[in-house]
């Protein structure tokens, strides 16, 4: 919570909310406390238009550039969203037929990912990646404690060597399951985890290697068969067998349709585990994330739970326990409706938008780009060197007062001197709205660069939270 936020919450903890008349109907109250709930009923409309209303003030999500959770489906999808909206993704013996098609939908990214054995293999839907994220982490780190117990050695000092670019869960992981996070630094020369000097953080209590199949910072995939190399190398010469977890968060629902010569999934031995979001180029309202096994050896039973509940036995291999079942519907929409074919047009048209962008942007003069959106589209960049009366920090401020949030954040720590500016494309983001944006981004430069002093600054800037 910003300290803005909190001194208003503090100075508004007693007041009233305050009903336009014209919204209550005779009878009712014309103010409610903010805090407390209201000792009697009012009329659903009075209700909706209350909630509505109070909500208007946040952005239009479409034109929401920092993130990649997806804000447009269509009619079908909207009507199977409300009508699965009750179910408990839990309860399969209830709902049985949801949980056949979540079956399906795992599955379906088992054969997307190229897993060696069909009918050996493991997955579950999940709440968005970073549940999935955190699974596979847990898988990794009980195969290294059975395996040290088996060998009669310690267990106590677990650590995970990643990117010092990841995502928060990776941080969130290490924290929640006491494991030692082991940040390999993020440089101009090595923007992304890519082997160099890896075997000076991997030794016997690695319990594994966490690759990123697109980068929150810049978009960049990081080359894991160049990884698995590494992790070769380091094996015969150490003796230490270490495997990695992609995190596809994004990228997994990419490169299959767009960069299909690329490795990275199943066909590198040592990728023990894969995640993503389906919420993200999954093409899904939030939140459904996935994440599958190689085979089953590689997810340990003690993660799996069988539970007695509502009527049958429930195996359950998830942290969270009820759940819609909607999202996992609303995926499976999207397997057959896009499917292979439509999939890589939708993936490849957002590419093909991201990099018109940055394109553009690259023939400015004041900018520099980190990242071409290529990869996933997505894509970054830096202003040059040189004198100015304004930064990316100021240009964000400027593109969100025409209602573009595009964010302004420093890079991870060892370059966190170098602050980039980032675009997210997704499916909702046409080439004539992108039009728009590089009209908005050329006329604020044009207003920045002809300031003659800065702009005021009424505190700290706040960096992006990824």
């Amino acid at each position: 919570m910003s300290e803005r936020y909190r001194a208003a919450v503090e100075q508004n903890a007693a007041a009233q909310f305050e009903i336009n008349p014209v919204f209550t109907r005779p009878g009712e109250a014309t103010s409610l406390s903010k805090f407390e709930i209201p000792t009697g009923m009012m009329d659903p409309d009075t209700a909706y238009q209350i909630v509505h209303d109070s909500a208007m003030l946040d952005g239009n999500s479409r034109l929401n550039l920092a993130t990649f959770v997806s804000t447009w489906m269509d009619d079908n999808a909207q009507k199977l969203h409300l009508q699965a909206a009750d179910k408990n993704m839990i309860d399969k013996d209830e709902y049985p037929a949801t949980a056949e098609i979540e079956d399906r939908c795992w599955r379906m990214l088992a054969d997307l990912w190229n897993v060696p054995e069909k009918n050996d293999t493991i997955g579950t839907s999940t709440i968005g990646s970073s549940e999935a994220c955190m699974l596979g982490g847990l898988a990794l780190k009980r195969l290294w404690q059975e395996r040290r117990k088996s060998e009669g050695k310690a267990t106590d000092k677990p650590n995970l060597v990643l990117s010092a670019g990841v995502q928060v869960v990776w941080e969130k992981f290490c924290n929640y399951w006491d494991v030692e996070a082991r940040y390999v630094p993020v440089t101009e020369d090595h923007l992304v985890l890519d082997g160099f000097e890896l075997e000076k953080y991997v030794d016997e209590n690695t319990i594994g290697v966490v690759a990123i199949l697109g980068q929150t910072y810049t978009g960049l995939y990081e080359p894991v068969k160049e990884i698995a190399a590494k992790l070769d190398e380091i094996q015969a010469q150490t003796g230490v067998d270490v495997k990695i977890h992609v995190d596809g968060a994004s990228g997994a629902m990419v490169a299959p349709f767009c960069q299909p010569e690329l490795e990275w999934d199943f066909r590198i031995a040592r990728v023990n585990s894969i995640s993503t979001s389906g919420h993200k180029y999954g093409l899904v309202y939030p939140g459904v994330g996935w994440v599958v096994w190689r085979n089953k050896a590689v997810c340990p039973e003690s993660l799996i739970f069988h539970v007695s509940y509502l009527g049958g036995d429930m195996p359950t291999l998830a942290l969270n326990f009820s759940r819609p079942g909607s999202q996992v519907l609303l995926q499976y929409y999207q397997f057959l409706r896009l499917g292979r074919e439509g999939y890589r047009a939708v993936q490849q048209g957002s590419i093909d938008v991201a990099t018109f962008l940055s394109s553009a942007i690259a023939k400015m003069p004041d900018f520099e780009l980190i990242s071409k959106g290529d990869t996933i589209p997505v894509f970054a960049w830096k202003l040059k060197p040189g004198e100015r009366n304004w930064d990316l920090y100021d240009l964000a401020d400027r593109l969100r007062m025409r209602g573009w949030l595009v964010p302004a954040y420093p890079m991870p720590d060892d370059i966190s001197d170098v602050v980039v500016q980032r675009i997210v494309v997704r499916a909702d983001l046409s080439k004539d709205l992108a039009g728009y944006l590089l009209t908005a981004i050329r006329e604020e430069v044009a207003f920045l660069t002809s300031l003659t002093t800065p702009l005021p600054r009424e505190a700290k800037k706040q960096s992006f939270a990824h």
